[in-house]
């Protein structure tokens, strides 16, 4: 009878295995790009280790210096402002990441027409598909001391000229906005997406209690949101220390090293124009063992307080 019942479970789990193989062979290539180009490179962390030298091939004869290479990175004199720089630039990216997609999709699905909206949304994303380096040669005309039609409208006003990627007062700034501008929008659309989520049957029932928009929006519609809300935060935790290589190395300049300068471009100068590959590779794993860090507390942040498990 045990044995009957075993054959006929089997056979009911090959059935299944059969039935959702092709949507495994759909994951394959994934599979195979993510084994290729994110846990093969992890070989190449024993550089941090050596005092490593191309000549003699990734495994040839090299020197080790086991952690020579970490104190020599952090007694290096651009290396704590550098740390700092990453810490504040990406701070106030994530704090502003989550905040103004968050608003702008609340702002607009309190809007009735189904044409202005879209239309409105589609305006608002279209900047997350432009790359760093085009907007950076935009943001670089535009900003422009002389020329720029930024400083064109403060003059005109009034006001004087500003510098605001050559100047370490402004450049910080200006990097957080013009990410935030670049992002938002497609932020947002995720947002928008928990939205329309909600049964409606309890904005409903809010305005039978006598609740107005904005009490519908505080005690529905946030509630509501408040899944992946927790998600974003737990997944934008582990960027604590991505600062943003691609708009940062397309906008700075020697003269605001001080306000710009963050560890991605500061392993960039390291590894590949200074050719000290060693410290280079120290860097980038001290950064994926915070950021590894930041994602575990985040995530028993949030199954302790919000009872959220993304597993």
């Amino acid at each position: 009878m045990a044995s009957g019942k075993k054959k006929v479970k089997n056979k009911y789990t090959f059935a299944i295995f059969k039935r959702e193989l092709p949507l495994h062979l759909m994951l394959l290539p994934g599979l195979i790009l993510v084994a290729v180009f994110s846990y093969t490179p992890m070989a190449g962390l024993v550089i941090a280790f050596q005092k490593f030298i191309p000549s003699k091939g990734m495994f040839g004869d090299q020197q080790w210096v086991g952690l020579g290479n970490f104190s020599y990175v952090f007694s290096l004199p651009g290396f704590n402002q550098a740390l700092k720089n990453t810490i504040v630039i990406a701070f106030w990216k994530i704090i502003l990441g989550l905040a103004v997609p968050i608003v702008f999709a609340l702002m607009l699905n309190e809007v009735n027409r189904n044409g202005f909206k879209r239309t409105v949304q589609t305006v608002v994303y279209l900047p997350y598909f432009l790359s760093w380096v085009v907007l950076g040669g935009i943001f670089l005309d535009m900003l422009s001391p002389s020329s720029g039609i930024i400083n064109q409208i403060i003059t005109a006003l009034g006001g004087k000229s500003i510098f605001f990627l050559g100047d370490n007062r402004y450049f910080k700034p200006t990097l957080i906005l013009t990410d935030i501008w670049k992002n938002f929008g497609y932020g947002a659309i995720v947002y928008l997406a928990a939205i329309l989520g909600i049964d409606t049957d309890l904005y409903e029932a809010a305005q039978i209690d006598g609740a107005n928009r904005w009490k519908q929006v505080w005690h529905v519609t946030l509630p509501g949101m408040r899944m992946i809300i927790v998600l974003m935060m737990v997944l934008s935790l582990g960027n604590v220390l991505n600062a943003g290589f691609d708009q940062i190395f397309n906008l700075y300049s020697k003269a605001v090293y001080e306000s710009g300068d963050i560890l991605d471009t500061f392993v960039y100068r390291l590894g590949l124009i200074d050719a000290q590959y060693g410290p280079a590779t120290a860097v980038g794993l001290f950064k994926s063992i915070i950021s590894t860090m930041f994602i575990s507390v985040s995530y028993w942040l949030a199954y302790r307080f919000a009872d959220y498990r993304i597993f």
